[in-house]
């Protein structure tokens, strides 16, 4: 393996600023606005779907408020300065409120030395002892650093006692500590709990986000990647920069400095592009025949018939999109490729927008259907079912 990639991806590239976050500046731009200002709250709660940059974006703020030499501070004075240019101070009042990654607290939070950064799993630490032990450590003041900051993760696995325990230190924290909690499960957590909370939501990356990220790295890796082999690591990754950086990792095993639409294809099991191809013609068309023998196909290679599903999906998608607004053409091409793209403007010669809705709502209850072990095709063989019985 490339010895460049000993160190897990997903740490190797994690945002060190909050500029460097992908996908959710919703959060970003109002931390940062807190930081500048001073309006600092003593606990937050982040939440949102796994690997959207939560813990990564909690010592972010570890080390913004610790920071010895907070970006933008002296940035009035720029303002008047008449020999920078608009540009230059845009980009700089961008970077307000950001840490400065240079100082000895920056530096220890992020080569993992701080003794003020302390980071708790609630899923392997959920009892009511762990959180006393916790709510004693709180009364000690930082080593170094203005504030301790204390993150737990999987914070929904605590237990009804610990979250008791944990409340009470929430309702008076001292004011050299911060908690920021953060989950998956915001549905778990007491209303105790999160109203005293700042709280701020996560989204699930968009394949776009995905293939930014992947992209940065394999830039700084100078490693060349295939458009088609990039949308495919970006639908693996559901949403999931951790995962996606994961699958990146493991198809890099091969040490090349290429990564071909066939490597990832045949790495991971994919369909080939013919076969979805033909199953969407197939459905559109009315052609249950194909259509049954492109799914037997998906059955019989041990393709992952949700996966296959997810494609299926994606393409009505576009193909709805370009009913709803045809000037949407270049959003779609930069989401897929232009091979994709005129494949699904032949489609929509071949169809109407009530069909690609119904077969688009169709696929989608597949998509959510449980899959059972012993039939993992059957949500598949269903949506044909349902397909063709509407059509006589």
């Amino acid at each position: 393996m490339n010895n460049n990639f000993h160190l897990v991806l997903y740490r190797k590239y994690r945002p060190q600023n909050f500029n460097e976050v992908v996908g959710q500046n919703h959060i970003t731009d109002m931390l940062k606005n807190s930081v500048s200002t001073g309006k600092i709250s003593h606990s937050y709660l982040f939440s949102g779907p796994k690997g959207t940059g939560k813990t990564s974006m909690a010592r972010i703020l570890a080390k913004a408020v610790n920071c010895a030499n907070l970006i933008g501070e002296e940035r009035a004075d720029i303002k008047l300065s008449v020999h920078r240019s608009e540009a230059k101070v845009d980009t700089l009042n961008d970077r307000t409120g950001e840490p400065c990654n240079t100082c000895i607290s920056c530096d220890e939070i992020t080569n993992g030395r701080s003794l003020d950064l302390i980071e708790i799993d609630a899923a392997s630490n959920r009892g009511i002892d762990e959180i006393r032990a916790l709510k004693e450590a709180v009364r000690l003041n930082p080593l170094k650093s203005k504030y301790r900051v204390y993150i737990i993760d999987e914070v929904h696995m605590l237990t009804k006692e610990a979250f008791n325990a944990l409340l009470k230190t929430l309702e008076e924290p001292p004011r050299h500590s911060i908690f920021i909690l953060a989950t998956t499960e915001r549905d778990k957590i007491p209303e105790t709990i999160t109203s005293r909370c700042e709280q701020f939501k996560f989204k699930k990356m968009t394949d776009e986000n995905v293939k930014f990220s992947l992209k940065n790295i394999l830039e700084k890796e100078k490693i060349k990647i295939g458009e088609e082999a990039l949308n495919m690591l970006a639908i693996l990754a559901d949403g999931s920069l951790r995962d996606a950086h994961s699958k990146l990792e493991q198809i890099l095993d091969f040490e090349k400095k290429e990564i071909s639409d066939s490597d990832v294809r045949n790495f991971f099991g994919l369909p080939k592009e013919t076969q979805v191809e033909n199953f969407l013609k197939s459905i559109i068309l009315k052609n249950s025949d194909e259509a049954v023998k492109v799914a037997r196909e998906i059955q019989e290679s041990e393709i992952d018939s949700r996966f296959f599903i997810r494609i299926v999906l994606k393409n009505l998608r576009f193909l709805m999109l370009l009913f709803l607004s045809p000037s949407i053409e270049n959003e779609i091409k930069n989401l897929t490729n232009q091979k994709n793209l005129e494949f699904i403007k032949t489609l929509k010669s071949q169809t109407n927008i009530i069909n690609a809705e119904n077969l688009l709502k169709i696929f989608l209850d597949a998509y959510s259907s449980p899959v059972h072990s012993y039939f993992p095709e059957l949500p598949l063989e269903i949506a044909l079912a349902e397909i063709f019985k509407q059509r006589g």
